[in-house]
């Protein structure tokens, strides 16, 4: 009796176990996925921009042409551990000898060349958002910048979090591969604004608040959470009087380019390296993701 129950017990575990890793392998965009597309440099410009890539890829503490140098190194501290950003200049000790698909299923699909999950400390849950097309742009933005040879460096994960498959677990939780579709009842100024907040400005990934296993909550969108990377709190942005809602769209716009509030009081810390490249983008962009942002629900701010 003894041995039929043990016998049933392990039965049980190896149906579990391979339930599980069925359930958490990767799941990639198919070839067939890439549109014929014909890059347009200055969007992947804008691209670039919008999504701060510089901001992580560059090495720290590097300023003007050194900052599209994207040796990597940036460290970000989390409750997970410490991630590393990596290389990922056009060369082999970077993307250099990525596909096109390779690319857009890094980036919007979270997975390496290597069939392996990425950790979300790359916000692949925002930039799964984005447009095929856009990221196609992005990519080839980032093959006509210079080629760096400094190794990325490895994460410093402890167990449970180093084992990259449970991811695939995450991920049916929190990456749904939906294209980004506009409120209906955004005008096109704001929708074009929508894309760039919720798709490659990735701006929830900071300031939504984040469940025990770092989800984002949706109820929480916008309205401030506690700083990943320290003891501080990201602010609330959302035009709610907790956040942004004395604040006018061009006051908005204008703290985007020169990172100024309206009290006169200046945008700092990991904001800072947003308006570096905010502030290259077009005056449109910045009055698009200004007019999305007073259009968001007014949440209060939780502490």
């Amino acid at each position: 009796m003894l041995r039929r129950f043990l016998l049933g017990l392990v039965a049980l575990a190896l149906g579990a176990g391979a339930t599980g890793w069925l359930l958490s392998a990767p799941d990639p965009l198919p070839a067939s996925d890439l549109p014929n597309h014909t890059a347009d440099l200055a969007n992947g410009e804008r691209m670039f921009l919008a999504g701060g890539c510089a901001s992580c890829h560059a090495a720290p503490d590097t300023s003007g042409e050194a900052r599209l140098v994207l040796a990597g190194g940036l460290e970000l501290s989390s409750p997970f551990g410490t991630f590393y950003a990596p290389n990922i200049s056009p060369g082999p000790d970077g993307i250099g000898g990525w596909s096109d698909l390779d690319f857009v299923n890094a980036m919007m699909r979270g997975i390496a060349p290597s069939g392996a999950h990425y950790y979300p400390a790359f916000p692949y849950t925002s930039y799964q958002r984005m447009r095929v097309e856009d990221v196609l742009d992005l990519k080839a933005f980032i093959d006509t910048l210079p080629v760096d040879a400094t190794p990325s460096r490895s994460h410093e994960i402890d167990f449970p979090f180093n084992v990259r498959r449970g991811l695939g677990l995450w991920k049916r939780l929190y990456l749904d591969g939906e294209p980004f579709i506009p409120d209906a009842a955004l005008d096109d100024v704001a929708a074009w604004g929508a894309y760039l907040v919720e798709g490659p400005g990735h701006c929830q990934e900071c300031h939504t608040a984040r469940n025990a296993i770092g989800g984002r909550l949706p109820d929480r969108a916008f309205a401030g959470a506690p700083d990943l990377e320290g003891d501080g709190f990201t602010p609330n942005i959302t035009p709610h009087p907790d956040g942004i809602a004395s604040w006018s769209a061009g006051e908005i716009a204008f703290a985007l380019e020169t990172g100024f509030t309206p009290d006169f009081d200046s945008l700092g810390d990991s904001m800072g390296s947003v308006i570096d490249n905010y502030s290259q983008l077009t005056a449109a962009d910045r009055e698009a993701v200004a007019a999305y942002l007073l259009t968001l629900p007014a949440l209060p701010t939780e502490r």
